[in-house]
């Protein structure tokens, strides 16, 4: 079984939200996915990505293949992850 990490869209007409899921290659686009990682909100003002990183992570190490746009998701979130707690930090 050959598993994917992509985007599936569950917004109305003219308002995308995507989730982003470890889905069978073969599957529909809107399919039953294996996994839900996160949601994608691309019209946010301020952060509209929420995605489990350690999960895809989990499904990358188990042979998942993401496409380009759940990549560079995926590699905006470990940014986003990474200067969180830097900002979180009291200053001294």
């Amino acid at each position: 079984m050959a598993l994917k990490i992509r985007l599936t869209r569950i917004g109305s007409t003219h308002n995308p939200i995507y989730h982003v899921v470890v889905a069978e290659c073969r599957s529909r686009r809107d399919g039953a996915p294996v996994e839900r990682l996160g949601t994608y909100n691309p019209r946010a003002k301020s952060n509209g990505l929420t995605l489990d990183v350690a999960r895809a992570d989990y499904w990358a190490s188990k042979g998942a293949l993401p496409t380009d746009t759940a990549l560079s998701l995926i590699k905006k979130a470990r940014k986003s992850a990474a200067a969180a707690p830097a900002a979180a930090a009291p200053a001294a």
